[in-house]
């Protein structure tokens, strides 16, 4: 199986056409079409169902994509270190990133090895921590921003000099509103939608759950999320009401949402992740050398 052989898979799949794929890649249609046919007999499996005008992709076949797309996006960050080893100091590196304030402290660093590596890019992946250490566990990723609670066990970590504040976001007509702080008792008989990162109770140290005490169990979660917006969204449906960082759901008086602080105070820690046994390349080493002064 060949990098080639999946680049054509992933641009059938993407096309959802072997004629349109062909003209993309500028080969024949026979040779497209026989290379996926190898690639069939090499898996055992099908990897698309075959109509009259168009091709659909199998479950089999997505598998293989997602696979596929990891291995091709790996393949280009190879490509890129190898570009400038012999080379002044540039490149590109990659770090995942929640929704946080934190990352106003990465964007500074950006900012200043920038101004003397103009050469070196960034290049940001947001997701939920799943998301980020599922890919820093491949080798997508150089870093990951973390936002507590979170488990560190398997990387190497930094603290960075930034916190959020952890409250709940309401509709502005509501009673909680209207409150200057929430407590434990007022959420307990509220519909709550929280992040699927902080009801994981297998986390060694989870600050949220242990704010709740034993109360956390009895807690009514009607929906989760792993980014924000669209939590912000089931907010203004009705639906309930957001746990969730300060600063990350738009809550302005044209939106029509209110953010009210937790009490007693929660806050969430920050801290920038690597994998034990990555290699840098020069331009990530860099970065975690300018990130390092920062955490000092």
């Amino acid at each position: 199986m060949e990098l080639k052989t999946l680049y054509y898979f992933v641009t059938i799949a993407k096309e959802e056409s072997i004629t349109r794929a062909a003209n993309t890649l500028h080969i024949t249609q026979p040779t497209l079409s026989r290379q996926i046919k190898d690639l069939e007999s090499e898996l055992g499996v099908k990897l698309f169902k075959r109509s009259n005008h168009s091709i659909y992709i199998t479950d089999e076949g997505l598998l293989l994509k997602k696979r596929a797309e990891e291995l091709l996006e790996m393949s280009h960050q190879i490509q890129d270190e190898f570009k400038f080893i012999d080379k002044n100091i540039e490149g590109n590196v990659y770090i995942g990133c929640g929704e946080t304030k934190g990352m106003q402290v990465i964007a500074n660093v950006f900012k200043n090895i920038q101004s003397v590596y103009p050469s070196i890019h960034f290049h940001i992946y947001s997701g939920n921590a799943e998301d980020i250490e599922s890919r820093l566990d491949k080798g997508l990723l150089d870093f990951g921003i973390f936002i507590q609670p979170a488990n560190l066990n398997k990387y190497k970590a930094l603290n960075l000099p930034s916190l959020d504040h952890w409250g709940v976001v309401a509709k502005s007509d509501s009673t909680l509103a209207q409150q200057t702080f929430v407590t434990k008792e007022d959420l307990l008989t509220k519909p709550l939608i929280c992040s699927r990162q902080v009801l994981d109770t297998t986390i060694s140290k989870n600050e949220f759950a242990d704010w709740f005490g034993s109360s956390f169990e009895a807690l009514n979660i009607v929906g989760t999320f792993n980014l924000a917006y669209n939590a912000g969204l089931m907010v203004k449906a009705g639906i309930g009401y957001v746990i969730t960082l300060d600063s990350i759901i738009n809550t302005s008086i044209e939106n029509k949402l209110s953010f009210v602080p937790l009490k007693p105070k929660l806050i969430a820690k920050h801290n920038i992740v690597w994998r034990k046994d990555h290699t840098f390349s020069k331009a990530a080493q860099l970065f975690l050398e300018k990130a390092t002064e920062i955490c000092q």
